[in-house]
């Protein structure tokens, strides 16, 4: 048997770490320059805890396009790939991933959580390779910072009010709709709001990497 056929590949969605473009729901709270330099040290997390999971490649999925310094920088760091996001609403981005990994795992996640761990990489994986169609991480906000599948379904994506607190929700409704079999392994939390940072900085998942000063 070929060992790639079981492996389970990782893509991390980020954005270039512009200021004023990168974590602007923090700039009230760190500044414009702040918040992208917190954008940039989650994303490196991500890409961490990705390559320490080891379940399979990880590329690194970048907006508006691969040729910002900071993901190149990346690339070399954590010896990952480099893809442009396409077009579209998250939904749209998102499914455009699982399309492209065509019929084999993929599990997808942001670069803003910095909760889920290399351990909840291996059992999403695991649940996939079990025999899930689907595997989730619910984020405490109702949403999901983590979403694997087996083959695409693009049902899932489709017009969906992204950042609203019933995402999960709306998607539980549809993955039964679909008949689909999905795994929830763990529920994690993610930084998008200024009350966010304290939290971060007391979990010490930065450790050496705390958020900068308040603006």
């Amino acid at each position: 048997m070929n060992p790639a056929a079981n492996e389970c590949a990782v893509a991390i969605f980020a954005r270039a770490p512009v200021p004023g473009r990168a974590k602007t729901r923090l700039i009230p709270r760190l500044g414009a320059e702040g918040a992208a330099s917190l954008h940039e040290r989650l994303a490196e997390h991500a890409l961490a805890t990705a390559v320490e999971a080891a379940t399979g490649p990880v590329n690194l999925w970048c907006a508006p396009s691969r040729k910002h310094p900071f993901f190149a920088a990346c690339a070399k760091t954590f010896a990952i790939g480099l893809e442009d996001q396409n077009a579209g609403d998250l939904g749209a981005r998102m499914d455009a991933a699982f399309q492209r990994r065509g019929g084999r795992p993929l599990l997808l996640i942001g670069s803003d959580c910095p909760s889920i761990t290399a351990l909840h990489l291996r059992a999403c994986a695991a649940a996939l390779a079990g025999g899930a169609d689907a595997v989730f991480l619910p984020a405490e906000d109702g949403g999901y910072g983590l979403v694997g599948l087996n083959r695409p379904v693009p049902e899932i994506f489709r017009e969906v009010r992204w950042g609203a607190d019933d995402v999960m929700a709306e998607t539980r409704r549809r993955l039964r709709g679909l008949g689909l079999i999905w795994s929830e392994p763990a529920v994690i939390w993610d930084v998008d709001r200024p009350e966010d940072i304290e939290r971060l900085a007391a979990s010490g998942l930065l450790a050496g990497q705390e958020p900068p000063p308040d603006a």
